[in-house]
């Protein structure tokens, strides 16, 4: 056990090296002697010395610790970026200190509001779905916080943005309907403000237009994400005189309520009316018939958010980016 009060200082004297030297050796500093590091360490070890990470903080500028601000945990495209973003923190020697909003906007603001800004280095924010005010996210930006926004992105703030290709997910999805014989093509979208939502809307408009297939507005049908929703818009779809043939969904929730829903009407899953979502959720394969898909790349978006707000820690100077990464067709017994 070491002594009460017992310090950076002591271990200093004990060496015959300076203070400061000590320090930089705790911090991993790379202008200090291997050697001289490695005693100091040694030193430390014997001693169960533990260095105060508020001071070294103060001391540095820096606390290593990052905010995740969420929609939601249990979701499995969420956790999975989760997983991505705390493997490269981890990798980068930085801790990530989780923020969840319940897919509330008023949540998020009063949490923003509430943030012990010093506290942390950066954030990395995916927006709640009906975020439809900004200036919270603005103000942290004057304040001089690092941030970078993933998947649920705001069109309007100037600040780095991590997503998958959201036009090509959807291109990719109606395409493979075209290609199976499917005409009359519905989608279930998200929420109208929701930049994803649109990029999505505009890939299946686009796969339509390229292949003259006409539009129908009374087959695009704009809600929120879970298989309620996707149920409920599907009840409103098998209501129209002249039904479709096949339904894209924004997500693989509302995929999935898209299903049920057609079961519960006798209508043959994959035969009368083909369904395509877009997540690769492990739902996927349990729904029967397993649902065709497109896989977001979950885990990359989270490492290369971390990687880039890091990178925006360091050099304060740094530009923002976009950066797109492409998504995967899985086809499977729903088409």
């Amino acid at each position: 056990m070491i002594k009460k009060g017992f310090g950076i200082k002591n271990i200093a004297e004990m060496l015959g090296i300076s203070v400061s030297t000590v320090s930089r050796a705790l911090r991993d500093a790379h202008d200090i002697n291997p050697e001289t590091k490695e005693k100091v360490l040694k030193l430390a070890k014997e001693l169960n010395f533990k260095p105060n990470k508020n001071a070294a903080a103060l001391a540095s500028g820096s606390t290593k610790n990052i905010g995740v601000i969420i929609p939601f945990i249990t979701n499995y495209y969420f956790s999975t970026v989760i997983s991505g973003i705390q493997e490269a923190a981890y990798q980068l020697g930085y801790n990530i200190i989780l923020f969840v909003t319940n897919d509330e906007e008023e949540r998020e603001k009063q949490l923003i509001e509430n943030l012990d800004l010093a506290s942390l280095d950066g954030l990395l924010i995916s927006l709640s779905s009906n975020s439809s005010n900004i200036e919270h996210f603005e103000s942290l930006i004057k304040e001089g916080l690092p941030l970078v926004f993933f998947d649920r992105v705001p069109n309007e703030i100037n600040a780095s943005k991590v997503m998958q290709s959201d036009f090509e997910g959807a291109f990719l999805a109606t395409s493979h309907l075209i290609r199976k014989g499917y005409k009359r093509i519905a989608h279930l979208a998200g929420p109208e403000s929701l930049k994803f939502t649109q990029e999505r809307l505009r890939g299946y408009l686009s796969a339509l237009k390229q292949a003259q297939i006409p539009v129908y507005e009374e087959y695009i049908i704009h809600s929120g994400f879970s298989p309620q929703h996707g149920y409920a818009d599907t009840q409103q779809l098998l209501a129209l005189e002249e039904l479709p043939d096949a339904i894209f969904a924004v997500n693989d929730r509302k995929a999935i309520g898209a299903i049920q829903a057609l079961k519960d009407a006798k209508k043959r899953v994959g035969e009368e009316v083909g369904v395509i979502g877009f997540t690769n959720d492990p739902m996927c394969t349990v729904i029967e018939p397993n649902l065709t898909t497109v896989e977001e790349p979950a885990f990359q978006i989270g490492e290369q958010s971390c990687e880039l707000l890091i990178k925006h820690i360091k050099n304060k100077q740094f530009e923002p980016r976009s950066v797109l990464i492409p998504c995967r067709l899985i086809a499977r017994d729903s088409t």
